[in-house]
């Protein structure tokens, strides 16, 4: 595999950082503090493109391979995670699984609103007391004539409080994966309510809720692919994400390169700069080495994609070890601060609250463990 970028990734990465240096990182702290991201960079940065990496350009996203929306999410993970959410979710998540499982009139009726960033998008997975088990979600859709019925609750959903079109993955079957369906559903539709989570340790801009679907109609034509497939396509959407997530990673371990380099340059101790002293220096290499590390993982499971070949263990691989190795970044970045890295000041304690959460969300490392275990010996664990 080459991973040499061309003219057009190099400048791309060059415009994305110039953008996101100006309208992102000048705000961050201040959107951090305030637990809200100004959703006033929401249309600039879907005049940037990047809502519309990797959607072709007759549906109106700007077409472009897969490591360039690695590079973006790279970009947006350096600038500020809760921004990175905002699109990832709405293009990666949702927006790709419309261009990959909808019908002709779902993808012209949606993915042209989603690439420019002009309609928003969440994904509707998780439940109160289902998250990594998703197969045995509750949220129940029931078929009326024409319609479906929709009543349950989704918890942790990022964009929910934005979002004009939810995905919402419900049961229409017996229990079990084999009884979810998936559904595109306005949340401007009678019965569809969010509310706000906050307080969260990490991504305080980013704007996460809980979805509660009282009788909430929808026609028949909003289910995205058939009856029963719900829980391959949330999978399958998942496994790409994974591949989004940890190019963030990638860019939360950059930041906090960066951060420490230019911090460890220009403080003095004992008379000399932190730079020069060998502990601090052991630090900075294995900050250095796992971001390029991760970096490689996430690449090599965007040629898979790209390539259309099997990609999900490599996806696991790369958000595994990127999300883990962001937060040992951001916890080596505090300790080489010192105190002035539990500032808010300073980026690198968000860098560690945002990494944190990134262990987490989209499969945990240990589902990830699992996946890969699975994958080596052939022998499942309990999927």
């Amino acid at each position: 595999m080459d991973f040499t970028l061309t003219d057009e990734q190099r400048n791309f990465r060059e415009y994305a950082r110039e953008f996101l240096d100006r309208e992102v990182v000048a705000h961050r702290a201040a959107w951090d503090r305030a637990e809200a991201v100004d959703t006033a960079v929401v249309p600039k940065l879907g005049e940037m493109g990047f809502f519309g990496l990797t959607i072709p350009e007759e549906y109106g996203g700007l077409g472009g391979d897969y490591r360039t929306y690695c590079i973006g999410m790279e970009e947006l993970g350096r600038a500020d995670s809760a921004v990175r959410g905002i699109v990832s979710v709405s293009m990666g998540l949702v927006g790709k699984v419309i261009l990959s499982h909808g019908t002709e009139e779902q993808k012209r009726h949606w993915l042209p609103g989603i690439a420019t960033g002009e309609v928003l998008a969440c994904f509707g997975l998780t439940e109160p007391d289902t998250g990594s088990d998703a197969g045995n979600l509750r949220t129940k859709a029931r078929r009326d004539g024409d319609e479906y019925v929709l009543n349950g609750q989704k918890m942790f959903i990022t964009n929910a409080t934005l979002a004009g079109l939810c995905l919402v993955f419900a049961r229409t079957g017996g229990p079990g994966p084999k009884g979810v369906s998936a559904f595109l559903v306005p949340t401007g539709t009678p019965g569809f309510h969010t509310r706000e989570v906050k307080g969260k340790l990490g991504l305080r801009g980013q704007a996460t809720g809980e979805i509660f679907l009282t009788d909430v109609r929808v026609p028949a034509s909003a289910l995205l692919g058939a009856e029963g497939e719900g829980f391959t396509i949330a999978m399958h959407s998942l496994d790409k994400g994974r591949v989004s997530v940890g190019a963030g990673c990638v860019g939360i371990i950059e930041g906090c390169l960066e951060a420490v380099v230019g911090y460890a340059g220009q403080r003095h101790q004992f008379g000399r700069p932190l730079a020069s002293f060998q502990l601090i220096q052991d630090m900075i290499a294995d900050i250095s080495v796992e971001r390029d590390a991760a970096r490689l993982l996430v690449w090599r499971a965007a040629e898979l994609i790209e390539r259309g070949l099997p990609f999900g263990v490599a996806a696991s691989k790369a958000k595994y070890f990127a999300s883990e190795a962001a937060v040992r970044a951001a916890n080596s970045a505090i300790q080489i601060f010192g105190g002035y890295g539990y500032l808010d000041e300073y980026p690198v304690q968000k860098y560690l609250r945002d990494a944190r959460v990134m262990t987490l969300y989209e499969g945990t490392s240990q589902i990830q463990k699992l996946l890969i275990g699975r994958a080596e010996t052939g022998v499942s664990a309990f999927l």
